[in-house]
């Protein structure tokens, strides 16, 4: 590394790699090849964050970070715009979305800002509507969750947790209707549309509890999978195959492997 600042190292590494004597494979990146690694880094990071591994965060920080200087090194090639502009640009939104740090207005607390947040957003958005920032793309769960603190932000929500209870409640009353007359394992529209239902009163009732659906979600991958491993363990040491056993055989050996977690709760 040269003796710049370690971000201006940085961008200049990224403008060598896509000098014409730099590596042909970066040469040959735009920003629509770039999109999956933007998104596996990102998601890399919240593995770390998981991990609560602080080196393996800073590095996965790293690659992220690295990500947005290369996307801005094409950007300024095609004179688009440069990585200044980038932080320029970020660094007078977060000023102008914080008026209760850098200017007169005063917050009772964490909902009052995510309120003047979203109050803020509308009167600069060009586009139309309340939800019109929420990325295409973003995963369902984490869209249905986005979506929800929008619409609650403007005052559209429920008063009380119970009250998402009963919808859900609704939700699969009407989910297990269309089952009930569905024939299964086809899928029909009726069947999806009220499943959808369900799991974005989920997503509203996750965001009531406090609750990121998406890392509840991923703890109970998690712990199936564990489980899921040590039923392999056991039968293994059987010398039998998951396959060839029972469903009650499965289910007994389910529960051991529920016991030998405990205090794990359920």
């Amino acid at each position: 590394m040269s003796q710049d600042h370690p971000f201006d190292a940085l961008r200049q590494l990224s403008a060598r790699l896509r000098a014409p004597d730099g590596c042909p494979w970066d040469r040959e990146q735009t920003f629509e090849s770039l999109k999956t690694y933007i998104i596996e880094e990102a998601y890399e990071v919240v593995d770390a964050i998981s991990a609560g591994d602080p080196a393996m965060l800073a590095g996965e920080l790293g690659d992220l970070l690295f990500q947005i200087i290369f996307v801005a090194q094409i950007a300024t090639e095609k004179g688009l715009f440069d990585i200044d502009r980038v932080c320029e640009g970020i660094h007078a939104k977060m000023v102008r979305r914080h008026p209760h740090v850098f200017g007169e207005v005063e917050v009772a607390g964490a909902d009052d800002v995510v309120r003047n947040w979203e109050s803020i957003k509308a009167r600069e958005r060009k586009e139309k509507g309340a939800l019109a920032g929420v990325p295409r793309q973003l995963p369902a769960l984490l869209k249905a969750l986005r979506i929800t603190e929008k619409a609650a932000a403007l005052g559209f929500d429920w008063e009380r947790v119970n009250d998402v209870l009963a919808k859900l409640e609704e939700e699969v009353r009407e989910l297990k209707a269309e089952v009930a007359g569905g024939t299964l394992p086809a899928e029909p529209e009726g069947i999806r549309e009220e499943l959808g239902d369900v799991l974005f009163v989920m997503a509203n009732l996750a965001r009531q509890l406090r609750v990121d659906p998406e890392a509840a979600l991923q703890g109970a991958n998690e712990k199936f999978t564990r489980r899921f491993r040590a039923m392999e363990e056991h039968a293994r040491s059987r010398g039998v195959e998951l396959g060839s056993l029972s469903l009650e055989e499965l289910d007994a050996l389910w529960e051991t492997a529920k016991s030998e977690e405990r205090p794990h709760r359920d």
